[in-house]
Order: C-alpha cells, then structure tokens, then sequence
C-alpha cells in the first residue's frame, strides 16, 4: 500500500476494547457487576500500559490508539494534549469521553501504524459543571494545559522544556526503531561540561554545555558501518588534551596531526534540553561504541529561558556569528577540531532549525553541514533571500578570506508530517529553494509533530548519515 501525508490524518475512532466494555456494562445485571467489569478493565491496561492499541480488521496499516483517564468523583472533564493530534486552537476537540456510570474516561484515534509522539493529559475538578458557554470553555481548558502531566499507565516517558514536568510517549509497530535511545551498560562514556563563553556577538556570556567522546576512543571495527574509503575520519585513538593545556598552533586550530588528529564537530541548539534533560550523551555513547559515528564533540549552547530563545534562534545573524565566529574558535583553542567545514555540522529543532539553516547557508566555509528537524516558518525564507541582504542560500560566497567560493552546504532536513500547515509547506518549499541554488539535500519525513520523542531519533538518523558520506567536490549532487 502507498503511504500519503492524508492517510496519515488522526481521526476519531472508538477502539474495540472500549466498544466491547460500553456493550457489556449495559448487559450488566447491577452494579456490582458493572463494577467488577470496570476493575477487570483497569487491571488489564495496567499489564498492557497506556494507551491502549489495536488493530483494525478494515485498516491493517492503522491502529485504535485509545487514550485513557482514571477518575473519581470530582472529575468534570479531562483535556488530552498530544503532540500532532488535535488543535491546540480548538482544545475542546480533544476533551476524553467518559464512559457512564464508571471512572473511565477516553478517547481514541485511528492513527497509522508508523505514528510516534508524546502527550500530557489534565482532569478539571473545578466546583460545578465545566461551562456550557464555547468562549468560558475555551478559558477553561487553555487554563488546565499547565497543568498537563504524564499518563500514570504510561512508563515511557519524555523530561518537558523547563519544566518539572514529563510527558509521556507512544510509538506505533511501524514507527522508526530508534536503537541507540537511552542509557546502554558495558560502553565507555564521554564527558559532558559546561563552560561559559564570551558572546560579544549576543552581547552576554552564554553557558555551553560540551560532550568529548570517552577518553581513548578508537575508530569503529573492521567491518562496521563506516563512510567509503577515502572518506575524511579521524586517525584511531584521538587524545584529547585538557582545557587550558599549551596546545600547539597546529593542533589548537585542527590543522595538524596532533596525537590523534582533528575531531569533527556538531554545534546543537538547545543545549538545556539534549543535555541537561533528555541525557543525549548516552546516545552519542552508543552511537560511537557501534561504530555508526566517529568520535567527535559536540558544542551546544544553553537556550537559557522562552524569551532568550525567541531572541536568538530562528534566522538571526547574532547567534550566527556567535556560533561561527566566536563559539567554534573558543573550542578549537582548547581541544583538537577540524577546521573542515565538511566535517562541522549544525543543527537545531524548531526555530533552533531555522537557526542552524541561517549559520550554515550565511557561513559555508564554518559549516559544511547542516542537520535540521521541523524549521519553523519564521526562519530562512523558501526564496532563499534575508532582510538583510547579507546572503543567500546556496551563494557559495565565503564570509571571511579570499579563497574562493565554498560549495553548498548539505542540508539534512527532517519534516514532520503533523508539524502543522504552515510548516509543511515552508518544508517542501524550502526543500525546492535549496536544491533549486545547489545544495545537496537529505529529506526525511516522519509520522510526527514538532516534538523531540521524534527528534532525537531525527537527530541520531542524520548524524549517521552526515558522516558516512563525504560530499562531492562540486557540492552539487542532489540527492532525493
């Protein structure tokens, strides 16, 4: 069967197992009964965990995904937020059904067998009844979202943006498998820091968290899943010195050979989230003790809080100097880097997406790749063009010094297909714009919405991909 973006449009499904149990409670002979039905349903979702999937006898590449709420008493209604499910808008569509006469509330969608996300839920126990009026009800429910928290069935869970909060996550059959997810035992660790860097470019010092590979980190087996030959890794055994050792110029800058040669690089928006709350070190770890990843480090500023984030990301050119022009030669002073554009890649989610976009396509001789999941709209334009004028998308001018035109970055773009309207369309516009003015474009589209229970397997899929292959010389191949 063809899989389409329609096909993969929630909508509102009553599971079997909620049908089954709605049939048998108005069988029920009395409540003691009707009781003892509800308990034996609760008990089984417990083993199984939430929500509930099933498959469909008429749709064999969908599921019955059924979200689930225990209630008591004083429960007036229940809110399910769900990533790519819903609209945020309109959060009355996506209030849980209660089932009369027992404490069970739900709601169910049939999803495609490849959805994955995550999702809060939130109970209403307001004094009286929710309000009838639309407008009071919308008040209502835009109030409870946060207070949104995770499914209590649900163990798989997923750390909320500066919150103390979790959301919880679901991955249908067909979902991408994400193998290097979590912490592994029996694998060497890199190290993870924070260092305070001067950005006079944002005008403030700003925390970066760093991830060095485990010490004495060796090139992958003979036999593993390595770049083709002639590819541009580091010699085995690369040995980092520690910060604020009398570095040689060669090795300082990433131009020698040094004891084990340059490292590549990944500058990563959003450093807050992928280190200090989804432990993204542990799959870097695995990702180099399988041999699908060089060793490498990684530089990731802190996005600080909301409003410093919608300040810096999204295609401003003060976060792009910084990461060009300040952050990266702040981190060549003090560990081995290349100074490869070809092996220093950039990336971000969201409008850290947009971001990385920005610095790459402005600064191709800082970055030769470009690694973004879910660009917002609000960052580089399809057509290519900045308000500034300072660049285009694939110019191939070099920011600094005379050596001549750089080839277009390659661009690894991750897209969602429940980003929402706007956003798929910037997607596949943008997709057109950069191969239209020569980059090289890896797209990947998902059965998600902007979230990092998509991410971060996004993130580790494009990372493989970025240094497996070198890029041709021309920068001009385009790939589908």
């Amino acid at each position: 069967m063809i899989r389409t973006a329609a096909d993969a449009a929630p909508r509102p499904a009553t599971g079997p197992r909620i049908a089954r149990l709605a049939r048998q409670l108005e069988a029920a002979r009395d409540a003691a009964a009707r009781t003892a039905l509800t308990e034996a349903f609760w008990d089984a979702a417990a083993r199984t965990g939430t929500p509930l999937v099933e498959t469909l006898d008429d749709a064999p590449d969908h599921r019955a995904v059924t979200f689930l709420w225990r209630g008591h008493r004083a429960t007036r209604q229940v809110l399910l937020m769900a990533t790519g499910i819903g609209d945020r808008d309109r959060p009355a569509d996506s209030l849980l059904h209660h089932l009369p006469g027992t404490d069970i509330w739900y709601l169910g969608y049939r999803l495609r067998a490849d959805h994955r996300g995550s999702y809060r839920l939130v109970a209403d126990i307001s004094h009286g009844p929710a309000p009838a009026d639309p407008v009071r009800l919308q008040r209502r429910l835009t109030a409870l979202m946060a207070h949104g928290v995770a499914d209590p069935l649900n163990p798989r869970r997923l750390p909320v943006r500066w919150r103390a909060v979790e959301s919880s996550v679901f991955a249908l059959p067909d979902a991408p498998p994400q193998p290097w997810a979590g912490r592994r035992d029996g694998i060497r660790r890199g190290t993870v820091e924070r260092h305070t860097v001067t950005g006079h470019a944002l005008g403030e010092e700003r925390e970066v968290w760093t991830y060095l590979p485990p010490e004495g980190a060796d090139l992958p087996p003979e036999g593993a899943d390595l770049p083709p030959e002639g590819a541009d890794l580091p010699p085995e055994g690369p040995d980092l010195p520690p910060e604020g050792a009398d570095l040689s110029p060669e090795r300082a800058s990433g131009d020698g050979d040094g004891d084990g040669g340059p490292l590549p690089v990944l500058v990563l928006c959003d450093g807050d989230m992928w280190f200090g709350r989804l432990g993204f070190q542990d799959a870097l770890d695995a990702l180099i003790a399988d041999g699908a990843l060089p060793p490498l480090v990684v530089l990731s500023p802190d996005a600080v809080d909301a409003a410093t984030r919608r300040r810096d990301l999204g295609g401003r050119e003060a976060f792009a100097a910084f990461l060009a022009e300040e952050l990266l030669p702040w981190a060549r002073a003090r560990w081995s880097l290349t100074a490869d554009a070809d092996r220093t890649a950039v990336a971000g989610q969201g409008s850290g997406g947009a971001a990385a976009l920005y610095a790459g396509l402005t600064r191709p001789d800082r970055f030769g790749r470009v690694l973004a999941q879910s660009p917002s709209p609000g960052g580089p334009p399809a057509d290519g063009t900045y308000g500034d004028g300072s660049a285009t998308p694939g110019s191939g001018q070099r920011a600094y010094g005379d050596e001549g035109p750089d080839p277009a970055p390659v661009v690894h773009l991750g897209l969602g297909l429940h980003d929402g309207p706007a956003s798929a369309e910037h997607g596949e516009a943008l997709v057109r714009a950069l191969r239209d003015r020569g980059h090289r474009v890896h797209r990947t589209v998902h059965n998600g919405g902007r979230d990092h229970a998509c991410w971060q397997g996004l993130l580790t899929e494009a990372l493989v991909e970025t240094f497996r292959e070198e890029r041709p010389a021309d920068g001009l191949r385009v790939r589908a």
